[in-house]
């Protein structure tokens, strides 16, 4: 009878860590997309405002950020709540909201419809946090530093946007 609650046990915990492999290759997935588009001469070019941070510093804060919203994620899909496909809808909208950030911006060059976006990815993020807390309120708090760099970098983006001409107008064209 041990024997069999041991491997019971193991088996446990071996779906437990593929799943939290399985949470963390969604977010890295998601962060070589971005990649994919680099900041190039064209960013370069931009004008910044004189807060613009470090570029060495993204690298360093996403890879926070990318393994707090995996572990998030896994333990909302651990809770075994009746409403926990519900709110990992929420979690799949906003990490392709957020990979579409960076073809829009980079890949694209479109500052104003990153922004646009950018928005629809604030929103995303908090009714993400708010149905992760009423399953497990610690998942939802793991998406706080999440949700405060993206409220940062949404007001990076509107900077750079209208520094570099932005209107209504670009946002259209």
């Amino acid at each position: 009878m041990g024997l069999v609650s041991n491997c019971g046990r193991a088996t446990g915990v071996l779906l437990r860590i593929l799943s939290l492999l399985a949470f963390l290759a969604l977010v890295v997935l998601t962060a070589a997309f971005g990649a994919m588009f680099g900041t190039g001469e064209w960013y370069q070019a931009l004008e910044k405002p004189t807060w613009n941070p470090p570029a060495w510093l993204f690298g360093p804060v996403w890879s926070t950020l990318y393994v707090l919203m995996a572990i998030a994620g896994w333990l909302v899909w651990h809770s075994g709540h009746p409403l926990r496909l519900v709110a990992l809808r929420w979690w799949l909208l906003q990490l392709v909201l957020n990979g579409a950030w960076s073809w829009l911006f980079f890949g694209l060059h479109r500052p104003g419809w990153a922004l646009a976006e950018m928005t629809a990815l604030l929103a995303a993020i908090v009714l993400t946090a708010v149905r992760f807390h009423r399953i497990r309120p610690v998942a939802a708090w793991l998406l706080a530093p999440y949700l405060l760099w993206v409220g940062f970098a949404w007001f990076l983006n509107f900077t750079i946007w209208r520094l570099n001409g932005g209107g209504l107008a670009s946002l259209i064209g």
